[in-house]
């Protein structure tokens, strides 16, 4: 007879999207086996070996972070975490599973891709992974292959109306692979920023002398980001298909997708806590500093945060995924000294999503489900991982994060785990902080220490959007 592994925590508040409850979890092997109320009877009946006390803590689901690049090529450069060391940092911010990017190259296939992106990750990871597909080369033969990877679990698919000569597609190569995932069921996910005419004004601007890295947010305006989501948002009506935004970061931009949403559409909205937090503000820091901020889209005046925060409250926007993507500040932003468009866009902050989003709960924005809901749920809705992700359930997968409402951290690079020589959150003082972490039932942070391994983490096959009207 073989043993089970099991597991009891007690006497935590338990949270999820729909529920707060004072409950004990058991766990066997990889799955939560049961849940009761703390105190009742059918508490006192679970037994475990492995006991962990919470009282006074917060029992959550494991964060879903739908949007990282780990190790991913720009700008003649790689984002500088691997899948090792991007997937740990995740686990000490209280992530159990991210999506990553795989890449079609121009000329390539979505397999060649898909591949090399699992060559990557394979016995690397110490949380579980799934992929979205880069879609940078729409072609008969590249939409056939569409149908193949939804079937296999790689579900979405993104499209860049930014960066020509990179990843960029035009209104017609969108439409086709728009039109494809409204047949095979993929969600298609759109970079929307009009990069055509970014780009005559990122010429404009050097050809001024412009070229301190605050001249990327100048450029990358937010008028441009809200016409490309209108536009993205009509050719997925032509299409048939749903449409998920990444990265909203604009007041003008929400208003396209509030819109679209008044109207029935299955439109999807993304912001990530740079938007939250961080402003136009930090890329005019002084002596170059300014770099340490340059993504796209770019940071936006103050000011729109108030309407990312209204889109969250009104789930005009769904989820808040980070778009980690670090790059160091010695050698790697450094790139685009004298020519801010030379800046490697990224930032690093899959560590510290989770601890952020219950700021803004200390901090009024959101409620404690709503946190759950927007960091767990919702993205392990939309990507096809629910309820085996995203949630605390019977028959779910032990993915669960023993959060510590109380203590307080001060975000550091001097502390964090991602490996990058700055935070973009620096000094910032915060309540609230990731105590133990399980994934799969297997302890990876243990009372704020590493116990995990790579390659625990497994890949994940994702079904279809769950999160469909």
């Amino acid at each position: 007879m073989s043993t089970r592994n099991r597991t009891l925590i007690r006497n935590g508040l338990v949270i999820t999207a729909a529920d707060e409850i004072h409950a004990d979890i058991l766990i066997e092997d990889t799955r939560i086996a049961a849940i009761a109320a703390t105190g009742t009877s059918a508490a006192e009946a679970l037994t475990a070996d492995n006991l962990i006390d919470a009282t006074g803590k917060y029992v959550i689901p494991g964060g879903v972070d739908g949007h990282t690049h780990m190790e991913m090529p720009f700008g003649g450069t790689y984002a500088s975490d691997t899948f090792e060391t991007g997937t740990r940092a995740a686990a000490w911010g209280g992530t159990t599973t991210i999506v990553d990017f795989a890449i079609q190259s121009v000329g390539g296939t979505l397999r060649d891709g898909l591949d090399a992106w699992h060559a990557k990750a394979e016995g690397n990871c110490a949380i579980d992974y799934g992929f979205h597909m880069i879609v940078s080369d729409v072609n008969p033969r590249t939409l056939k292959e569409m149908d193949l990877l939804v079937e296999e679990g790689v579900t979405s698919f993104k499209q860049f109306m930014a960066y020509p000569g990179v990843f960029y597609s035009d209104d017609g190569q969108i439409l086709r692979a728009m039109q494809r995932a409204a047949g095979n069921g993929g969600l298609i996910m759109m970079h929307a920023e009009n990069g055509i005419a970014i780009d005559v004004l990122v010429e404009q601007a050097l050809a001024r002398g412009e070229t301190d890295p605050r001249y990327h947010g100048e450029v990358r305006k937010a008028l441009l980001e809200a016409e490309a989501t209108h536009r993205a948002i009509r050719l997925a009506q032509v299409a048939g298909a749903p449409l998920y935004v990444v990265h909203v970061s604009a007041t003008e931009a929400v208003a396209e997708l509030a819109r679209a949403r008044d109207q029935g559409l299955n439109v999807f909205g993304e912001t990530c806590p740079q938007y939250l937090f961080l402003s136009t503000d930090n890329l005019a820091e002084p002596d170059f500093e300014g770099a340490k901020y340059v993504c796209s889209t770019p940071l936006r005046p103050k000011e729109h945060q108030a309407a990312l925060w209204q889109g969250l409250r009104t789930n005009d926007l769904q989820v808040v995924s980070t778009d980690h993507c670090p790059f160091c500040f010695v050698g790697q932003k450094e790139l685009g000294r004298g020519d801010f468009s030379k800046i490697p866009n990224g930032l690093p902050g899959v560590e510290n999503r989770m601890d952020l989003l219950h700021q803004a709960v200390v901090d009024g924005h959101i409620s404690r489900r709503r946190w759950i809901e927007i960091a767990c749920a919702t993205p392990a809705r939309m990507f096809g991982l629910y309820p085996k992700k995203g949630t605390i359930a019977p028959g779910a997968d032990a993915d669960v994060v023993i959060y510590d409402p109380h203590a307080e951290q001060v975000l550091s690079a001097e502390t964090h785990h991602m490996n990058v020589d700055y935070s973009a959150y620096e000094g910032r003082r915060i309540t609230g902080r990731v105590e133990t972490v399980l994934s799969r039932g297997e302890m990876v942070i243990t009372e704020r220490e590493f116990t995990g391994r790579a390659g625990h983490g497994a890949f994940t096959p994702r079904s279809t959007c769950q999160y469909l009207s």
